[in-house]
């Protein structure tokens, strides 16, 4: 018992997120948005011709979903 004494301490809360009446985990809503904002990054760079450029396109895009992820999570659920 003194061992799991601090398993329950603290906010230890899952941030949820209401979605038309259901509520999804937050790290599910920031993966979509994420994948979202990658593809409107792509979009931007075929219209500017840079994605011809870009080499190990499957790399870059994965850590720019990585990326954008981590940056909705820190602008809406940061606490």
């Amino acid at each position: 018992m003194l061992a799991l004494a601090g398993c329950g301490a603290g906010e230890s809360y899952s941030p949820t997120v209401d979605v038309i009446g259901s509520y999804f985990p937050a790290w599910i809503v920031c993966i979509i948005a994420g994948i979202f904002i990658t593809v409107i990054v792509r979009l931007l760079l075929v219209g500017l011709t840079v994605h011809r450029y870009i080499l190990l396109k499957p790399v870059v895009y994965t850590f720019m979903t990585a990326f954008f992820t981590a940056l909705v999570w820190l602008m809406f659920f940061k606490n």
